[in-house]
């Protein structure tokens, strides 16, 4: 007998199920980098001052390692049921006869490798005690997997038609270039900063306001480009707010947010709580700005 003959096999990898794993897949990568941030605005990035194990002596965190040893053994097991998610991700739509039609199966056998890099990463991160640079590789693994994730979700669902005006599409590229600069440039910026994961660990030796400057430039030339495509789409639409509309949209309040969470964090002095909300718009940001490229490229 198949494998693919055995009536659980059929339930857990059928096209209903592919829909269901492609989201979960984009919604625990954007959630690992919560996490990690949690790991990080804690102090607990050498909570488990080891790897692979948690100690010399056990792969889990024990009482006498405190809070910090249980948030990141928390975040390491975190790893392990994305990395399941993955597999059963990528499963399904082997499973699916339109996956290379559709476009399915590279972003999906991305999501794995992915893991296997950060695992690797981490590992590395924890045995150099949080070097800056390894560390700010971690949210650049995840900017990617977060982008892969929801480009199996775009191509996973039923979509409408979808026409954008040739200006549009002429500003997909430049948006995703921004985006891109934005965030690579946010990442040293988080470097800078005071938010280590460890009070002994080194920073990466980049000035923090004059980084935090830098930072802000391509934001706000990336915040005029959506906004520019937003009222072309709005005006293309004729009263019918179609779903390059609704991604604009959300793209640029997600833009605008950040750009004022950004500017108070600054003035407060980098606050944790609003660096981890940071973060995670940033990770929001990444998913959005993958979901307007596609939909701005749409044939």
């Amino acid at each position: 007998m198949r494998l693919s003959d055995i009536a659980l096999f059929r339930v857990l990898f059928s096209a209903q199920r592919l829909r269901l794993y492609v989201w979960l897949s984009l919604a625990s990568q954007i959630l690992i980098v919560v996490t990690g941030g949690l790991v990080r605005l804690t102090g607990s990035g050498l909570g488990c001052p080891t790897w692979p194990k948690c100690t010399d002596d056990s792969f889990t965190t024990t009482p006498e390692m405190g809070i910090h040893g249980f948030i990141e053994f928390a975040n390491r097991t975190l790893t392990g049921v994305l990395a399941i998610i993955a597999i059963f991700t990528f499963v399904a739509v082997w499973k699916n006869p339109e996956r290379t039609l559709r476009g399915l199966l590279a972003p999906a056998f991305g999501l794995p490798l992915g893991i296997v890099a950060q695992i690797v990463l981490g590992g590395l991160t924890v045995r150099t005690k949080l070097n800056p640079w390894l560390v700010g590789g971690h949210f650049i693994i995840s900017a990617v997997m977060i982008a892969a994730a929801s480009v199996l979700v775009w191509r996973a669902l039923d979509r409408p038609q979808i026409f954008v005006p040739e200006f549009v599409y002429r500003l997909s590229w430049p948006i995703v270039l921004f985006g891109a600069i934005t965030v690579v440039v946010g990442v040293l910026v988080t470097g800078a900063g005071p938010h280590s994961g460890d009070a002994n660990s080194a920073r990466n030796g980049l000035d923090l306001e004059v980084w935090q400057h830098y930072h802000s430039y391509p934001a706000y030339a990336l915040l005029i480009l959506v906004a520019l495509q937003l009222v072309s789409l709005w005006r293309t639409d004729g009263g019918k707010v179609s779903l390059p509309t609704k991604i604009s949209g959300l793209l640029l309040l997600v833009l605008v947010i950040q750009a004022v969470i950004g500017v108070v964090q600054a003035r407060l002095g980098v606050p944790p709580l609003l660096v981890g909300v940071h973060m995670l718009g940033a990770s929001v940001l990444v998913s959005l700005l993958t979901f307007n490229y596609l939909a701005s490229t749409a044939k």
